[in-house]
């Protein structure tokens, strides 16, 4: 492969692994890269996981053997068979020399004490490929993994220029999974509550405006449990905010477990004392149940005084929902009344019969005075 050639390769990956939106397409688009500036038939990304002692394979790019799957669930290697991304490596760097690539072949030794060799050549006969070259990456200073790049029997034998090169392509996946987990970090922080560690406001605009949608083209249930943490108000003023703020914690550690109750459910802190559970599928019988629960748990808390909670689900007689305002209306004003009647467990909008305050107060067209109705910003414009 000639100078530009290469160049041209180099400079696709990077563009590819930097069009990436997640960390998986950012895994593909590096052995797919890989694999076509090596002229390859195959290639994989694999990460080494050091408190699991082994080599995980993230992607399998190419023409794959019946065993290998494209994201493959577990496909992990023990990394004393490949004792090179341990024990070579950090040889090599004390010694001053650097993480350079190295070849492969299907008619290397197969037999002998079991070593990365050993089972490199005997996969390489396994899968019907005539050689491999392997390229550990070196991310932050610390082997995190390899790439792998696989060729058939009938094509070239990699050679100490294609070795060369494999290092260099290593070095610019390495750049481009720094930065996949730089905007991953990011995507974190914007969708996630500093305090709590649940999702935030914004993580929960976003989800429930996919499930709503999910529910006017599929029927699909949508339930919200939006909950108001009773007396933090007056833990803040008679022990402190940093009281407070374990109260706040601890509370959204019982929400979360509550949460994992239901499958898929988002558990989320809106700002202030204010929680939600997002639920998407299961009955809302169901839900209500879980929210029970929630206000059980968080009755037993050492602090604070319990939770106000209100439940508004698709699947009850609230009337159509068309919006995630509506939705986000309802379980608020299911919210407001168990905090108003002080409700040991929750209210649920629509069960009330067919003039149920709930609903009545959702719909209102304006606020009443002293009603407690603060529905979220982004909402405020319902779809038509």
């Amino acid at each position: 492969m000639g100078e530009d050639r290469r160049l041209r390769a180099v400079v696709e990956l990077a563009q590819g692994m930097a069009a990436a939106h997640t960390p998986r397409d950012s895994w593909r688009a590096a052995a797919l890269g890989a694999c076509h500036a090596l002229a390859g038939s195959f290639a994989a990304l694999s990460v080494w996981e050091r408190e699991l002692g082994r080599l995980r394979v993230l992607a399998n790019v190419g023409e794959r053997a019946p065993d290998e799957e494209e994201f493959p669930d577990g496909e992990a290697y023990p990394v004393h068979q490949f004792p090179e991304i341990t024990e070579f490596l950090h040889e090599r760097w004390a010694g001053g020399g650097g993480p350079n690539a190295w070849v492969e072949t299907a008619d290397g030794p197969a037999a002998g004490p079991v070593g990365y060799c050993h089972q490199r050549v005997a996969a390489l006969r396994r899968r019907r490929r005539g050689c491999c070259v392997v390229a550990p990456i070196v991310l932050h200073g610390r082997a995190w993994g390899e790439l792998y790049v696989a060729r058939p029997v009938t094509a070239p034998v990699f050679d100490r220029a294609d070795a060369e090169f494999a290092t260099v392509l290593a070095s610019v996946v390495a750049a481009g999974l720094a930065q996949t987990e730089r905007l991953e970090e990011a995507r974190r922080l914007a969708f996630t509550d500093a305090l709590t560690g649940l999702a935030n406001r914004r993580a929960v605009d976003v989800r429930l405006d996919e499930a709503i949608e999910l529910h006017r083209q599929e029927g699909a249930a949508v339930s919200l449990v939006v909950c108001d943490l009773n007396g933090l108000k007056n833990v803040n003023d008679t022990r402190g905010h940093a009281v407070g703020d374990r109260l706040l914690e601890r509370f959204g550690s019982v929400l979360s477990l509550c949460g994992a109750m239901l499958p898929g459910t988002l558990a989320a802190r809106l700002g202030g004392d204010e929680f939600c559970l997002l639920a998407v599928g299961p009955p809302a019988d169901e839900v209500v149940r879980i929210a029970d629960e929630l206000c059980r748990r968080a009755a037993e808390l050492e602090l604070g005084e319990g939770v106000a909670c209100g439940v508004a689900s698709t699947a009850d007689p609230i009337g159509p929902v068309r919006s995630a305002r509506r939705l986000f209306r309802l379980a608020d004003a299911a919210q407001y009344r168990a905090k108003a009647v002080r409700a040991a467990k929750p209210v649920v909008a629509g069960r009330e019969g067919p003039d149920d305050p709930v609903v009545r107060l959702a719909d209102a067209p304006s606020p009443v005075r002293g009603e407690r109705r603060r529905f979220r910003g982004r909402h405020e414009h319902p779809r038509p």
